[in-house]
């Protein structure tokens, strides 16, 4: 019989995510034939008894199906919080809530723009790694003018908290005859949590709007507000291809409005 990496089959299984299984399998939580677990072991499903905080986890035949959702601010990435009772998982249509579904590739609550949402572990895992170099497009909206003198410090990147933060394309939106823009086209590939708004603040510019536009060659055009879209294999194709190298914005440019 075919043999997998424990934390795959956990994932496969609908128990939590690919790196919550990793995490739970280093804290001691997940056994195997009655023994401790280890990172990177591996299973033979149907063959060996797998627990997870003293439940059996059972191999689940599920269909691999693959959203893409216009998020509005105000929703959470996330299965359940506390704090906020509407989730980007509420966006589903009816017929998918009941299936167990990973947010691969987060946005913060006061973003908006595309998110991913799958059940396929092995494509959530992929598209977040960062060897996957998934490209995403961003529009950002400031609350005072960024001068153009000032982008190359986008592309050379900060360092806070020992992490060194910068994005891989930065452009002016309708810049004024002074060469500088409330607005901008911002690229990057790696996405640590609040980056780009991080990045803008260290700089003194507060983040008033900020909007994926583009994941790979996949764009949000056509997808309404608070709208769904199942993906067809084309679709998750486009995910990970390498969109056209980047045009300074004009004033044609327009991160898809809906």
């Amino acid at each position: 019989m075919e043999t997998m990496r424990l934390q795959k089959f956990i994932a496969d299984a609908g128990v939590c995510s690919r790196r919550a299984a990793e995490a739970l399998i280093v804290g001691g939580e997940v056994y195997v034939n009655g023994k401790p677990a280890t990172l990177g072991q591996k299973i033979t499903p149907g063959a060996d008894k797998v627990t997870v905080r003293g439940k059996t986890v059972r191999a689940v035949a599920k269909p691999r199906i693959t959203v893409v959702v216009h998020k509005p601010r105000g929703v959470v990435c996330s299965n359940a919080d506390p704090h906020n009772a509407v989730t980007v998982f509420d966006l589903l249509p009816r017929e998918l809530a009941r299936l167990r579904f990973f947010c691969a590739g987060r946005l913060d609550k006061d973003s908006e723009g595309l998110v991913v949402l799958t059940t396929d572990g092995d494509l959530a895992h992929r598209l977040m790694h960062p060897s996957s170099q998934v490209v995403k497009r961003y529009y950002v909206k400031l609350g005072k003018p960024f001068p153009a003198g000032r982008l190359r410090l986008l592309l050379r990147g900060l360092v806070i908290e020992n992490e060194h933060l910068k994005v891989e394309y930065a452009a002016l939106v309708n810049p004024d005859r002074s060469g500088a823009s409330t607005a901008l086209d911002v690229h990057l590939h790696h996405g640590k949590k609040r980056e780009i708004r991080q990045l803008f603040t260290l700089l003194g510019h507060e983040v008033r709007r900020l909007r994926r536009y583009q994941i790979g060659a996949l764009r949000l055009r056509g997808i309404p507000l608070r709208g769904a879209r199942q993906l067809s294999s084309k679709d998750i194709q486009d995910l990970f291809a390498t969109p056209p190298s980047p045009i300074p914005p004009k004033n044609s440019f327009s991160p898809d409005e809906n």
